[in-house]
């Protein structure tokens, strides 16, 4: 089934349903073993940490009062040992929680980069560069929170209020319902305080991204070549201080969402032990049972162990609605519909022959627009050559993408030895068909690492013959640190024709079958371009090749050559037929005859 990709739009989706958390708890759910270790420290850590205020009450009413020393001394090593217990397991916890949270991001950030290495071509086209790093850096990093220590924080915090309420009743009931009447109070200011903080962030994360996308643009070799000769560079800084200022505003709103609320929980929780001293006194002075000194003290202690985990917990969920608007955010990415997919029984094919057939091969960009292929019906044999030419936008390059699946046909079928490129393996597709474009991308590597990229496991001697069959080795060998030298954006600057020699060694090392050269020697100088033309010629040598070209002197020897007019062929033929018939292609050669003289220098 065919996605209309460039149509799609993320499902919206309410982050609070149950389907969504369903799916987040999902992400922990390889790593239940490590989970079940965390909830049992939890739990023992909740019962240790609330015996303390018992044996306190033991210490104020029974071991002082009578002056046993020797229990007084069993008891306050018993509170000491506690603590100790209580620390213990709680860094156990975190060591084991973080470890699970970080394991977590790494499958999400993994799973997002799969992802997106399997999405068509065309969403590149339309995303924003720093949009996509923005979502694998920032959002992802900003759950770090959450998935390390916010699940482990919320059952924590919950076992904790559950053994202090249940320790809170053995004690005493009636200062217990005192106590819980403000809680209501909590959970109605931290619903409100999570609601605001979500809808900041998602703003705030839309934000870093956009600015993100801006300096990857303009602060890339060729965005500053371009802002420096457009005279542009100060009004990108403008910009990007106004993008930056609407940040501060956010990050500001963000900080202080909930500010003023917490503040109020604070003050109920410095306040309530004197409530709870007020409510012993009058429950004594109405002529109720007395209060142990014991009691109460150990009741106050155990009150501001419940009123911390409380509001953590309020806290935690704050977090987590925070958290949700990035996970939400993630998901988007990972339920991009992947159009171009691996059918479930492949063929692989262990020796290419290398014919290739366009068979009433249709393609549009887009359902409801209009098509920039009909009809094309071409076979090419094995170790043949096909030449495309035509005007600009007539559907050359679009040709060429289409036979190693970089978008797939929208009607008709493109056959590899007779086999559908739709049903071949990933693997024998990428091994049968090699692409030289015009732009040449070169990684932030040494020279051989580049080259290396077609074949990880080349030797140094199949790198240098293949350099030497692209007529590029002399000019590496001649550099200080020959095949070690950096290149891309931080290192040595290739030259246009440098870069195709690199790209044509690169297609060497790789051995494809089959060979798209597409506009790979156009804006060359005369010289480079014989250097070019005669590295093509060994690459193409034995191999099926395909030739898209605005200059139609690098296509004549083709065995066949194809006008390409508005998407349809307009005329095939030799180089000489073609001629003969004076038709688009004569048109073309007369063209490109008088425009030869102004052909770029360098």
């Amino acid at each position: 089934m065919h996605h209309d990709v460039s149509q799609w739009t993320p499902p919206s989706a309410d982050p609070e349903q149950p389907a969504q958390l369903r799916r987040i708890l999902g992400l922990f759910r390889p790593y239940h073993g490590r989970l079940a270790l965390v909830a049992l420290l939890v739990g023992l850590s909740a019962l240790v940490s609330v015996a303390s205020p018992f044996l306190l009450r033991e210490v104020l009413d029974t071991a002082i009062p009578e002056r046993r020393t020797g229990l007084l001394t069993l008891l306050a090593l018993g509170m000491i040992a506690a603590a100790v217990v209580t620390s213990v397991f709680g860094v156990l916890q975190t060591l084991i929680s973080t470890t699970v949270g970080q394991r977590v991001m790494h499958d999400l950030r993994t799973a997002v980069y799969d992802r997106l290495q399997r999405m068509p071509l065309a969403f590149f086209t339309r995303t924003r560069t720093g949009e996509v790093q923005s979502r694998i850096a920032n959002d992802i990093g900003g759950m770090q929170a959450t998935v390390t220590s916010t699940a482990t924080s919320l059952v924590s915090n919950l076992t904790s209020v559950v053994a202090t309420v249940v320790a809170m009743l053995a004690l005493d009931w009636r200062l217990t319902v005192v106590s819980l009447l403000l809680l209501p109070l909590f959970v109605w200011i931290s619903r409100r305080v999570g609601r605001e903080r979500k809808r900041i962030t998602s703003q705030r994360q839309k934000q870093l991204a956009a600015m993100s996308a801006m300096v990857t643009e303009s602060l890339s070799v060729s965005g500053i070549l371009l802002g420096r000769t457009m005279g542009r560079s100060e009004s990108l800084t403008r910009e990007f201080a106004r993008e930056s200022d609407r940040l501060v505003g956010l990050e500001v709103r963000s900080s202080m969402a909930g500010r003023w609320r917490m503040s109020t929980i604070g003050i109920v929780m410095a306040a309530m032990p004197a409530v709870i001293y007020w409510a012993a006194g009058m429950v004594l002075d109405s002529g109720g049972p007395a209060v142990s000194i014991g009691t109460l003290v150990a009741f106050v202690s155990l009150q501001q162990g419940l009123f911390r985990p409380t509001v953590s917990l309020l806290s935690t969920g704050v977090d987590i609605q925070t958290s949700l608007a990035l996970f939400q955010r993630i998901f988007e990415y990972l339920d991009l519909p992947i159009d171009i997919t691996e059918p479930a029984e492949p063929v692989r094919l262990a020796k290419v022959r290398g014919e290739v057939r366009f068979d009433r091969v249709d393609f549009s960009y887009a359902k409801d627009s209009k098509p920039t292929l009909t009809g094309i019906d071409l076979t090419v044999p094995p170790g043949g050559s096909l030449a495309v030419v035509g005007p600009t936008g007539s559907g050359k390059t679009t040709l060429s993408y289409l036979v190693p699946r970089l978008y797939d046909v929208t009607g008709g079928w493109i056959l590899i030895d007779g086999v559908d490129v739709r049903d071949l393996d990933f693997d024998t597709l990428s091994r049968a068909v090699g692409v030289v474009s015009q732009e040449t991308y070169l990684f932030h590597a040494s020279v051989a690492d580049n080259l290396r990229f077609a074949k990880p496991g080349a030797t140094d001697e199949e790198i240098v013959a293949a350099a030497r069959a692209a007529q590029i080795h002399d000019h590496i060998a001649s550099l200080p640190e020959g095949y070690d030298t950096l290149v891309g954006e931080r290192g040595y600057r290739f030259s246009g024709g440098e870069k195709q020699r690199l790209a044509i060694a690169r297609t060497i090392l790789r051995d494809p079958p089959v060979l798209i050269l597409d506009e790979a020697t156009s804006a060359l100088d005369t010289r480079t371009e014989h250097a070019v033309q005669q590295a093509i010629d060994t690459l193409s040598a034995g191999r099926t090749t395909i030739t898209i070209a605005h200059r139609l002197s690098t296509v004549r020897d083709a065995d066949q050559i194809v006008v390409l007019d508005g998407g349809r062929i307009a005329e095939r033929g030799s180089h000489d037929e073609l001629l003969a018939k004076g038709g688009r292609y004569a048109a073309l050669v007369r063209r490109d005859e008088s425009l030869a003289p102004a052909a770029p220098a360098g």
